[in-house]
């Protein structure tokens, strides 16, 4: 089969490459291998928490500093006018697919995570609990519940770092008959398998008079974000309770990730895009008209062909970047990596440190074209995590590289085109 554009990788910046392109009447494929990172989301997104260390407070005047500091970042190839712009057409795009957010790019917000700390962070889901800022919370008092036996979720740590935030709160257990099949295998009760027994209505209605009755005139209720996989449980929830319910992340697996992955793969498809999960690209060719091929697992020797490919597979935790005894290299294509040549040189033995094999990925120029035995290729991009010059974890940029470089590859695709 013939398409525009053929992206490998089917996360947050793979689809959201793939949803602008098809929006811009591109015939495009997705070729995802598994399930992505969005399965581990807190339900935020972050685009920038630090910068040499130092908390960011408002990121777009931040990444100038960033941009002079660090010319290798793919905010500063970006560049600090379309960053604005991107952050501002990311959050559109996530509105157009079903995915709501509340936040903006010229001040950080702060999620709770599951431990009750605070964290900064750009977008958020609006059914998540969020704060204003870093040191105290917006309510008085709250009433949190857990539910009986499930191990993902920690309400007395919450609780305990609540209290020292001078919010009160009271901590309830959530138990219904429903619940006692699952909680028979241990490996069952988890925050999927919840959200989906709570789409029954009576199991529901069960979960709202609880939550009513527990109250106990808090501000608001707290419980696991283990509803709303397939529809509007919380909206449905205020209502019955009366009550503002706010969900808090949970280990993983993660129900908003999920279920953000889920609307954009649908907004995609319904767009017009292919997206084929399950199936993994064994190799990428250039043609001598100048098109790309692909082959893949689970198609043998039928192949997919495009002007255009995107590499959107991610860092190490996605097998985007693998790393052998000897070096660090990507798996498909072989691109150029930028990487330490010393082992010794890839991490530092205490933990907490700055570890250098963050930083390591894949290697391109200004427009995000990869390079291949020193060669940049045309029409051949790499976008999030797989690229090089960042630290995801330690700048807290993660969602928000996965975002823009896939917006501004796809205009780069768009513009080069023919019509």
């Amino acid at each position: 089969m013939k398409f525009d554009t053929i992206i490998i990788g089917g996360g947050l910046s793979g689809l959201t490459c793939g949803i602008k392109l098809v929006e811009k009447g591109q015939k495009c494929l997705i070729v995802s291998s598994g399930q992505s990172a969005l399965h581990f989301s807190s339900g935020s997104f972050d685009l920038l928490n630090h910068l040499d260390g130092k908390p960011v407070i408002e990121p777009l005047q931040a990444v100038a500093a960033l941009a002079d500091s660090k010319p290798q970042h793919p905010y500063a190839k970006i560049g600090v006018t379309n960053f604005g712009i991107l952050t501002q057409e990311a959050k559109a795009l996530l509105q157009r697919t079903g995915v709501a957010t509340v936040g903006n790019a010229t001040c950080n917000h702060y999620r709770i995570t599951p431990l009750g700390e605070l964290k900064p962070t750009w977008l958020s889901v609006p059914d998540c609990a969020i704060s204003p800022n870093g040191n105290t919370l917006p309510w008085k008092k709250v009433s949190i519940f857990n539910i009986a036996g499930f191990l993902d979720f920690h309400p007395t740590f919450i609780s305990e770092e609540f209290q020292k935030m001078g919010t009160l709160s009271e901590v309830y257990t959530i138990d219904i008959p429903e619940l006692e099949s699952l909680r028979r295998n241990p490996s069952e009760l988890r925050a999927t398998n919840i959200s989906q027994l709570f789409e029954n209505d009576a199991a529901f209605a069960s979960l709202a008079e609880i939550l009513k009755q527990g109250r106990n005139h808090s501000d608001i209720i707290i419980i696991p974000a283990c509803l709303g996989l397939n529809d509007n449980s919380i909206v449905k929830l205020n209502t019955l309770v009366g009550c503002q319910v706010y969900m808090i992340p949970t280990f993983p697996p993660s129900i908003v990730g999920i279920r953000s992955q889920q609307r954009m793969v649908t907004y995609f498809r319904s767009q017009g895009g292919y997206y084929m999960l399950g199936d993994a690209v064994n190799n990428i060719d250039r043609e001598t008209n100048g098109m790309y091929r692909i082959n893949t697992n689970n198609h043998g020797d039928i192949s997919f062909t495009a002007r255009n490919i995107v590499l959107a597979t991610g860092s190490f935790f996605s097998k985007g970047l693998v790393a052998s005894r000897q070096q660090i290299f990507e798996p498909i294509a072989y691109l150029d990596v930028d990487a330490a040549d010393k082992r010794q040189d890839w991490y530092s033995e205490n933990f907490f440190d700055d570890q250098a094999y963050q930083y390591f990925g894949v290697r391109t120029d200004a427009n995000f074209r990869v390079s291949k035995q020193g060669n940049i290729q045309h029409r051949f991009y790499a976008a999030g995590a797989v690229l090089s010059g960042f630290n995801a974890l330690r700048e807290g940029c993660g969602s928000g590289v996965s975002l823009l470089t896939a917006l501004h590859i796809a205009d780069q695709i768009v513009k080069n085109d023919p019509s």
